[in-house]
């Protein structure tokens, strides 16, 4: 079937979510060029992101053995970054296999 050139492409008008990972030992990394930072730094870096897009989408990418209370940090800088609620997800995933 011919396609529309005028539909828009599912999702095609949405924005990357923002992610931070928690590595195993619990280090958080930011953004496409995994930027090491401490939590109280990523509070900071995600209270600035909110102020310029009031609709940022959070994922948080935490290897399956990191310490849940790492998480759990990110978690809460993200509420108190005013992050709305339903933008952000947290998915664990396995460790690299060396």
């Amino acid at each position: 079937m011919p396609e529309s050139s005028q539909a828009q492409k599912s999702g095609a008008n949405e924005t990357a979510p923002l992610v931070v990972t928690v590595d195993a030992q619990g280090n958080l990394r930011l953004g496409p060029d995994a930027k090491p930072m401490t939590v109280d730094r990523f509070k900071e870096e995600l209270v600035a992101a909110v102020a310029k897009n009031p609709d940022l989408r959070l994922a948080i990418s935490a290897d399956k053995t990191a310490p849940w209370g790492q998480v759990v940090k990110v978690m809460d800088a993200a509420n108190e970054a005013k992050v709305k609620k339903g933008m952000v997800n947290a998915f664990m995933r396995e460790a690299a296999k060396p």
